[in-house]
């Protein structure tokens, strides 16, 4: 423990940034008693006593388009945390995921000397591969939250961290269904589908409608369907509530803000957006089917640049198709519902061998990410210049 009035600064643009962002806060708090915390934070990063100078959802955009229409707002924001950082000097300035938005931010903070961690490395194995050479320039330090980023660190000779990722410590190898339906104030014998649209307002946009259409086939199949929808803020709730209230679907449909977690744990599948999202519903061991569709632009150009052969998270972890990934045009209700039909209404052998395969990969991210990335930061909070 030190008495050092530690100063950090810390930006995440998302609600899966927050969380990692809020167990590193937490651990360091724990070694710098009076350290102070600013930036761009969400709601569990600010309940840790971190001061947020905008909204994080400021940040909360995705695609190579879609950014271009708040490129003006996103610049101004950025210029903006540059000038308070530069008259107000922290210790060390953390970017947690959001490298477009960060990376810049970081490479005119270590100029001025100021240390600089990214926390969630970009996909650099998966798509514009020469990012890591502005990475090594904007750093002291990367995070990564996956095994197999460190050895494209490691080959550049570039200061990497595998520190695992906060959730595989907080989610039991073996969740307990039965709790988490109690916990809802669900019963035992329904059947329970979770429906994850996005924590973005585009995102629900684009994929709610077609994911209640797809609920909407599996009820001819299933009469008994319960359909619960995790929102991650008042927002989002307020954008599922008002397109339920407009279409009056005939569907049993809980919205909760909230309790992602319990509701995964609690369905019996999930249907939901690509992103940290799936990795979730991975370590809470449930089968699923995820989808995206991007701006037709951005999906064009992706086509083109992105190496990887998967997307959707479990897949690059286990380097094979666990999953169903839809894209684009395929993300139609008829493809969706008949993939997860057998998902919802059987729990035969391949489902078995699916969950073990969970709890492999859960294993290897089970590191005490909070802890570790604390003391990465602290290590080079310290090391003398």
């Amino acid at each position: 423990m030190s008495e050092k009035a530690l100063k950090v600064g810390i930006i995440v643009g998302e609600a899966s940034g927050d969380i990692l962002a809020a167990g590193l806060i937490k651990q360091l708090k724990k070694r710098y008693p009076n350290a102070t915390f600013e930036g761009i934070a969400g709601p569990k990063m600010q309940a840790q006593g971190c001061h947020s100078l905008f909204d994080m959802e400021e940040l909360s955009v995705m695609g190579l388009v879609e950014v271009l229409s708040r490129i003006r707002r996103l610049l101004f924001v950025r210029k903006s945390m540059l000038n308070h950082f530069l008259a107000n000097p922290p210790d060390v300035f953390i970017g947690v995921d959001a490298p477009d938005f960060n990376l810049g931010l970081e490479l005119k903070l270590k100029k001025q000397g100021i240390k600089t961690v990214q926390y969630v490395s970009p996909t650099v194995w998966a798509w514009r591969e020469k990012r890591i050479f502005k990475i090594a320039k904007a750093t002291n330090l990367v995070l990564s939250i996956f095994p197999f980023e460190k050895q494209v660190y490691d080959k550049h000779h570039i200061p990497c961290e595998f520190v695992g990722h906060t959730m595989a410590d907080d989610i039991a190898i073996k969740p307990d269904k039965q709790k988490a339906r109690h916990a809802l104030k669900l019963k035992e014998n329904e059947i329970i589908l979770a429906v994850l649209p996005g924590s973005r307002k585009r995102e629900v946009d684009t994929l709610l409608d077609v994911f209640i259409q797809s609920c909407l086939l599996l009820k001819s199949d299933i009469a008994e369907l319960k359909v619960l929808i995790p929102v991650v803020n008042r927002q989002r709730k307020e954008q599922v509530d008002e397109y339920i209230q407009t279409h009056t679907p005939d569907l049993s449909i809980q919205v909760v803000i909230g309790h992602a977690r319990d509701v995964m744990i609690a369905s019996d599948a999930v249907l939901l957006a690509s992103g940290t999202a799936t990795l979730e519903a991975m370590l809470c061991k449930k089968n699923m089917v995820t989808a995206y569709k991007l701006n037709g632009l951005t999906y064009q150009m992706m086509k083109w640049l992105y190496k990887a052969k998967y997307f959707a998270l479990p897949n690059v972890l286990a380097d094979e198709k666990l999953i169903p990934e839809l894209l684009q045009n395929d993300v139609t209700p008829e493809t969706i519902s008949k993939l997860l039909l057998p998902m919802l209404t059987s729990q035969n052998g391949e489902q078995q061998a699916l969950i073990a395969k969970f709890e492999t990969l859960h294993g290897s991210l089970k590191k005490d990410a909070d802890v570790q990335s604390a003391s990465a930061v602290a290590n080079l909070i310290e090391q003398q210049p």
